[in-house]
């Protein structure tokens, strides 16, 4: 079995057997004959790197077809012309109304999820624009993912976002002019912003320091004004403004250098604030006049010179000095502990009481603005003070026009608010600062209702919204789709969005605009919907939520994420970024029409109601079960690459491993852990068994609800990617029984004490047993969910289905043959003493974990290769000891130490082409 053909074709065959005998399972069956072919010899290492290539290369490419699919047609010429038949205004001032506030702002986040190498982002990403081409690239060398390369990336996003976004400004500019020709000179489109918290969000980080954000700034300042220059360049090239806009980029980017810098020392802070803060003719900190002076020359230019003119003014006035908006984000308990040694030093306020509700009110009130400079951010120690002090120094001397956003993670009670709004005020910025509470964890989607009634009914924040213009919230479905499911997630952030629409009403708030920013991630296992752009948009935003912002009377300004390198696709190239806007231009994400009849839906909420919260009890079930958090750790985070600056998990100690808890693992890496068990149970898990009992009833009503039969869409695209019996078969890897049978009847009697050397070690070993438990639940629950598959027909049928199943099938059951022989490896290396409080054992339970790394490194340092000889020495007096060979531990090293290595490394390959058939890291 060396081609992959040969693969799938045994898989195949192995599948058949299910029938006769259903607890057989063919993915380790398989395993286990491709596991003693490398353990007999006539399958090497080598020979596996090869049909994971292969794999590797169908998996960037179906990635690359699933994108092209999404965003097709990706021809310029196609797009531009679908504007035309999506701007259907009859009126000029329908036609302004709809184009002059932003359909979606896009916000381009990091965390971990760059998987791809750039190389392999280039190649999926050029197959993904036109159709065709080659995905299949070579990256022996991945770059290392730091914060600067996570904000790079993040910039070229914006890029192309930001030239595809010119190309629909001056078709609509040219649409606009040929339908009204007397009055398209009052036309201001802005049908998209773009923003980024790379580099400023300091939530769980304690890598960015505040001098990176500021540097971050002043960079993405001289980049954007260099292409301000650019593009006046193309229009005219002795354009007058050139002369002001050229020197200030060069300005900007020489106080970006300073602040590239290490400024930790006093002196050289100085030298850098004091360039930055002086008085400079070069020293640009509005694009207004620019913006007025391009407006009125184009009412003087051709048609052609003046929709150039009115682009590049409509690119200024969406992005201000910087490649876009700006969202810095801090944790609700640095807030609290900022605003208590502020205004409570001895400890004595209960925040999340009525009583700090009245006393922040009068504080606010009463504060009067300070003023601060970079000395003062420099020795401040709380986070949070520190952040509106960067943020101060932002506007006062980088960009004094675009607004911040101050993002607050787990944010449960008002007082968080209104103490993020005292620190607002005091440093004399609260009109340049969105301040936006994060719902995402249970407590806080339970909550929130009640939050944003309280919240709204306070006159400092109503005087405060009015002044800003709107009222700004942030939901997430990183925690929320973890800690509840995806579907009980969307359906509980749909209704306190809901809430929020209410809650301005009645408030008298309905004179200001509605920012609801979904962090809704790149894939299933995160929250967006894979099966197009309406639905990724919708299961954000439902036309449900948005119709209550329309019956409201309240505008509606949606954000979302396009996160790491899966997120950033969607813009890889400026073809690619045209289509992604074009699709969303097509389905007006900020409007909806208000009279349209209910979704049957929330109609029948004796059946959805129901049908919410026993998913919502089913997975709660699974994340208070020790089998579900067991099984899930089993593997700690060894299974998965790195894939971003941020750290996935918190530090613990080896013994700590053993026992890991699911808190330990941030969002993103859990879902991920979810998709290359096989199964991806925050998504899946908990629909079937809500069916119980009532299955025509409920099946009737997601058939016939668009609601319903979207939650039902991103079921079957998890479902058929999933495999229980993969599930299962991770477990057989700790099953004391498989080893101690494995070399029974001298099939494998060179493996005979390796074998007994684990099947001993494994006795005690519970991680058979979990996964046994784990796969019979989801088994259980899978055949409820197919029952009412049964009565409701699918809508999409993907005809490679199957296909793609059994291609991850044999991924993962080379990945389990990969993982076996680091076992027999590791249990084959000589017993050793005791060194640096670390034992053979503690090696042995390393490599279960997959802690590769810190594995070998124990094992090299026990088995040197490199030590001293005695021809090394220029000593007089002879010496007959050693009298043994000076070989040392070189065979020991290339027969078991280094296959540990090259096998990780393998199966580390084979976690991205898994990712890659499920469509994203996360």
């Amino acid at each position: 079995m060396t081609s992959v053909g040969a693969l799938l074709d045994r898989l195949q065959a192995l599948h058949s057997r299910t029938e006769e005998t259903p607890l057989f399972n063919p993915v380790f069956q398989l395993s286990l004959d491709l596991s003693r072919d490398l353990e007999s010899g006539r399958l090497t290492l080598g020979d596996c790197a090869a049909l994971i290539g292969e794999l590797e290369c169908a998996a960037l490419e179906r990635r690359a077809d699933r994108l092209h699919r999404l965003v097709e047609p990706s021809e310029p010429e196609a797009n531009l012309a679908a504007l035309a038949q999506c701007t259907h205004a009859d009126e000029f001032a329908r036609f302004r109304a709809a184009w002059e506030v932003p359909q979606l702002h896009a916000v381009f986040t990091a965390h971990p999820t760059f998987l791809l190498a750039p190389e392999e982002t280039e190649a999926v990403a050029a197959r993904a624009a036109d159709g065709s081409g080659n995905a299949c690239v070579t990256c022996p060398e991945r770059p290392k993912i730091t914060l600067a390369y996570e904000h790079a990336e993040a910039m070229k996003a914006i890029a192309n976002a930001q030239g595809a976004r010119d190309r629909i400004v001056g078709r609509l500019l040219e649409i606009a002019r040929e339908r009204w020709p007397g009055e398209w000179h009052e036309l201001a489109p802005l049908p998209f912003r773009f923003a980024t918290w790379v580099g400023y969000d300091m939530d769980g980080r304690t890598d960015i320091k505040w001098f990176h954000s500021i540097g971050f700034r002043l960079a993405e300042k001289a980049e954007r004004l260099q292409r301000y220059v650019a593009s006046l360049r193309d229009i005219d090239a002795a354009h007058p403004l050139l002369g002001e806009l050229g020197p200030a980029a060069d300005y900007a980017a020489d106080r970006a250098a300073d602040f590239a810098a290490d400024l930790t020392d006093p002196a050289a802070l100085s030298v850098a604030a004091n360039r930055l803060t002086a008085n400079d003719p070069r020293k640009c900190l509005s694009l207004a006049p620019f913006i007025d002076e391009l407006e009125a020359e184009a009412r003087e230019a051709e048609p052609e010179r003046a929709i150039a003119l009115k682009t590049l003014a409509a690119a200024m006035r969406a992005d201000g000095l910087g490649m876009g908006w700006i969202h810095f984000r801090v944790n609700a308990k640095q807030l609290h502990n900022a605003i208590r040694r502020r205004l409570d030093p001895k400890g004595e306020l209960d925040l999340a009481s009525k009583g700090a509700i009245v006393h922040l009110r009068r504080a606010i009130a009463s504060v009067k603005p300070l003023r601060s400079n970079f000395a003062a951010l420099a020795i401040e120690s709380s986070t949070a003070i520190r952040q509106f002090l960067a943020m101060a120094q932002i506007l006062q001397h980088i960009d004094g026009d675009a607004p911040i956003r101050m993002l607050v993670a787990e944010c449960e009670d008002p007082a968080t608010m209104l103490a993020a709004l005292y620190f607002a005020r005091l440093f004399g910025i609260e009109d340049k600062v969105d301040i936006s509470p994060l719902f995402e964890t249970e407590s806080a989607l339970e909550h929130g209702g009640r939050f944003l009634d309280e919240l709204l009914a306070e006159t400092e924040y109503q005087d405060y919204a009015k002044v800003r213009g709107r009222v700004a919230i942030q939901t997430g479905f990183s925690d929320a789709g973890r800690f509840v499911g995806q579907i009980p997630a969307s359906l509980a952030i749909e209704r306190l969005q809901g809430r929020l629409s209410k809650a301005m009403a009645d408030n008298g708030l309905s004179d200001v605009a509605a920012l609801i920013f979904d962090t809704h991630g790149e894939s299933m296992g995160r929250g967006a919907h894979p099966n197009g752009m309406q639905d990724r948009l919708e299961w954000a935003l439902s036309p449900w939520a948005r119709r209550r912002f329309a019956r409201a009377g309240i505008r509606l300004e949606p954000e979302v994420s396009f996160q790491g390198g899966d997120g950033y696709l969607w813009f890889a190239t400026p073809d690619l970024a045209l289509a992604t806007l074009t699709r969303i231009a097509e389905l007006h994400p900020a409007e909806t029409d208000k009279d349209v009849p209910a979704d049957l839906f929330y109609r029948r909420t004796d059946l959805s109601l129901d049908f919410y919260r026993a998913i919502k009890d089913h997975q709660r079930q699974h994340l208070e079960s020790r089998t579900y958090s067991r099984a899930i750790t089993a593997f700690g985070l060894g299974m998965l690459n790195p894939t971003g600056s941020r750290v996935s998990r918190r530090q613990s100690d080896l013994s700590a491993d053993r026992e890991m808890s699911l808190r330990q693992i941030r969002a993103i890496p859990h879902n991920a852990i979810l998709q290359q068990l096989g199964y991806p149970v925050n998504v899946i898990a908990g629909v079937g068994s809500a069916a119980e009992g009532n299955y025509e009833e409920l099946a009737a009503l997601l058939a016939e609800s668009p609601r319903g039969r979207q939650l039902m869409r991103l079921v079957r695209a998890a479902d058929a990617l999933a495999s229980v019996k993969t599930v299962a078969a991770f477990g057989e890897l700790f099953n004391s029984a498989y080893w101690a049978s494995r070399p029974y009847r001298g099939t494998e009697s060179h493996l005979a004490r390796p074998c007994e050397a684990l099947a001993e070690y494994l006795v005690k070993d519970d991680r058979n047993g979990v996964f046994r438990r784990l796969a019979s639940r989801l088994r259980v629950d899978a055949l409820k969910l197919h029952r009412l598959y049964e009565l409701i027909p699918p809508e999409i049928v993907r005809e490679d289905r199957e296909d793609v199943r059994r291609m991850i099938g044999v991924l993962q059951a080379l990945r389990l043959a990969l993982f076996q022989h680091m076992f027999i490896c590791a249990v084959s290396i000589p017993a050793f003493s005791r060194a640096n409080d670390i034992s053979r054992d503690d090696v042995l339970e390393m490599v279960f974990t997959l802690r590769i790394e810190e594995a070998l490194e124990q094992l090299r340092r026990t088995f040197p290769t490199e030590f001293p000889r005695l021809r090394d020495f220029s000593v007089s007096e002879p010496s007959d000891y050693p009298d043994s060979g000076e070989e040392g531990y070189g065979a020991l090293r290339s027969r078991f130490i280094d296959p540990i290595e090259g096998a990780y490394g393998l199966s580390l390959r084979i976690t991205r082409a898994i990712a890659n058939l499920f469509g994203a890291h996360g």
